[in-house]
Order: C-alpha cells, then structure tokens, then sequence
C-alpha cells in the first residue's frame, strides 16, 4: 500500500472498533481448541505480548470481508499468497496462506505491545480489535498452505534444514517448523510454517534474528540459531525454505 494511502487512512482510525491489519509474519487450523476464555482489550504499546485466548474461534468467512475492509490483501494477497503492491514492493510481505492463525495472532500483538518493531505494522496493528483479528487470521489459515516452485536443490541446504548441525547447537528446522493441523497453541504460536514463504521476507527475519532486530521468538531461540549462521547459509537457506 503507498505511504500516502497510510497517512490518509490514518485520520480515520480515530473512534472506530476496527483496525487494519498486515502481518509481517511468517497453520493450517482455522482456530485453536485452546482460544476459549475472557475477551481482551489490545494490548498497550510498551508492554510485552502474552498469548492470550479468545473467547470464540474464528470466522473465516466474516474475515475474508475484514482482510479486504482493512487492506490486509493488499501487500498479502487476497488468499494470502503475497502481492506485488504495498510499500516496498513484491516479496517483502509475507505470505500468510495457511500459516497458524495462532501465529498470527501473537505478531499482531507482538507489533502492539513494541515486543516486535516495524514503523507500518506498529501503526496498523494498534487499533485492530481482538474480534477483527481472530476472524482475520481464520481467513489466512484457512486458505491453501504457501507453497514454492521447489526448484532448489542445495545437499548441504537440505541437510541443515532437515537435519540441523549439532557441533553448533543449530536444530533442524523441520524440528520446530512443521505442519501439524492438530498444534498446539503454544507450539503454533511460536513455530511458524516456513515451507513456501518468500525468499525475500524469510532471509531478512533470519538477518534481523542474527543482528538481534527482531527478539520475539520464544526464550529468544532464532537468535541463538541466527547467530551460529553464516551469510551464505542464510541466502541458501531463504532459497531452499522459498521452493519448498
């Protein structure tokens, strides 16, 4: 989306229940069996996001109408697949096309409370309601997972993707970053689906891991992984998750 379209939208965000939201952010269930308790408020900016539970599972139907009212398509692509429009051009969004709605979720929190930065996403994600964004992130994850080209074929890129490097303490990726329709919501909110995600948006989250940019994973483990990763293993890596 221009950034003139932010500002204009920016003076009528004053007094609506409504947000936008555009995840930044790397599920194949609608909702999780877990998201059932008290309903929440958006978490202030400043303080760290928790996992918090719902009091309904998401509609997908209702949240497709809700990803196009508040412009979430525009960067992520009306099923979520990514988009070539939006500022900063194609495949710096992520595709959010059957990503856990969990997941989902927690970013969008992550970006309200600060524990996650990005100057859009802070502004967008701070007035989305909690009813928004469950319907929204039912949408997404309820649509036909991310998938590559599955061009790539790197040995040594496989290897470490699906067996990791114990020398260095680095897991398999597969260990954590695995299709599991019944996750859970622990384990869908912190392990996104990978597979399929742009090459573009998945190498710069490993780079900001590796700087410490980005330090919301839990008990910071992309951070320790990041950091034990070269440049060039990195690049390969965005490649090889990219074609899956």
């Amino acid at each position: 989306m221009p950034l003139s379209s932010v500002r204009r939208k920016a003076g009528g965000l004053e007094g609506r229940s409504r947000g936008w939201l555009l995840a930044c952010v790397i599920g194949t269930a609608c909702m999780s069996p877990a998201l059932a308790a008290e309903k929440e408020k958006p978490t202030a900016v400043g303080r760290r996001a928790e996992v918090r539970p719902f009091l309904r599972a998401g509609n997908p139907v209702a949240g497709r109408d809700k990803a196009e009212a508040e412009r979430c398509v525009e960067c992520h692509g009306v099923e979520g697949h990514g988009s070539g429009e939006g500022v900063g051009g194609e495949g710096k969004f992520p595709k959010l096309a059957g990503q856990y709605p969990d997941y989902i979720i927690k970013q969008i929190r992550d970006f309200q409370s600060g524990a996650r930065k990005h100057d859009i996403m802070t502004f967008m994600a701070r007035s989305v309601a909690d009813g928004d964004l469950v319907d929204i992130a039912a949408y997404f994850g309820s649509q036909r997972r991310m998938s590559g080209e599955g061009q790539h074929r790197v040995q040594q890129t496989a290897r470490l993707y699906q067996e990791g490097d114990a020398a260095r303490g680095i897991p398999a990726c597969v260990s954590c970053h695995v299709e599991q329709r019944a996750a859970t919501l622990a384990g869908a909110a912190g392990a996104p689906i990978i597979a399929g995600q742009q090459w573009r948006y998945f190498d710069k989250q490993m780079r900001d891991w590796k700087s410490g940019d980005r330090t919301n994973s839990p008990d910071k483990v992309m951070n320790r992984i990041a950091a034990q990763l070269s440049e060039r293993e990195i690049v390969e890596l965005a490649d090889y998750v990219s074609a899956q």
